[in-house]
């Protein structure tokens, strides 16, 4: 069975490629352009919502798997959450996010913020439906460091570290992050439904 993913952003696809040591395909190859409502109130239920659009669309079986991640800053009452994607308005792209992160610590009068990222990650097939986390715990800070990365990576720091995300290189991010701690615990249930075809 194919292994699809339910995602159009292309940091993400690469990272899970990367870190799945199966050919992955994502949906819009398959089925084109879809907008999917994530009106779900926490990471696992908009995983699983995208999880099962992209299967019942697809019109073959196949192994589809979905992630809802985002960052909480602490000091911002746990924003932006769910709506990391979208934090600083409805299609907004990672800088306009980062920098309203930014903006928002700098009004409370903070430089810094203990944080951290979860990564909820779906599958769904003819076998049924999975679901795991991954957390990654740190702080973030207002002055953007490093252009590795996506998202929030430039002013997340790891705890343990002093680097952030954007400055780390991938083979220690993909070591910590949250999606990679969240694949690692759906890699062996991926290969136990490959192994039923």
């Amino acid at each position: 069975m194919d292994l699809i993913i339910a995602s159009g952003n292309r940091g993400k696809i690469a990272e899970f490629s990367e870190m799945i040591e199966s050919p992955i395909i994502p949906f819009y190859e398959l089925i084109g352009d879809l907008d999917i409502v994530e009106d779900g109130k926490t990471f696992a239920e908009n995983a699983l919502i995208k999880a099962r659009v992209i299967y019942q669309r697809l019109e073959k079986d196949a192994i589809v798997i979905a992630d809802d991640s985002g960052i909480s800053i602490d000091k911002l009452g746990g924003e932006p959450g769910i709506y990391s994607a979208r934090y600083a308005k409805e299609g907004a792209n990672d800088k306009e996010n980062l920098q309203k992160a930014i903006d928002s610590l700098e009004a409370k009068g903070f430089k810094e913020s203990p944080a951290h990222y979860t990564a909820a990650l779906a599958v769904v097939s003819k076998y049924g439906e999975y679901l795991v986390h991954g957390w990654m715990y740190g702080k973030v800070i207002t002055s953007p460091r490093g252009d590795k990365g996506f998202g929030y990576d430039p002013i997340f720091i790891p705890s343990g570290y002093n680097k952030t995300l954007g400055e780390l290189d991938s083979t220690i991010k993909s070591k910590l992050s949250h999606r990679a701690k969240a694949l690692n615990l759906i890699k062996p249930i991926i290969t136990m439904l490959q192994g039923k075809e």
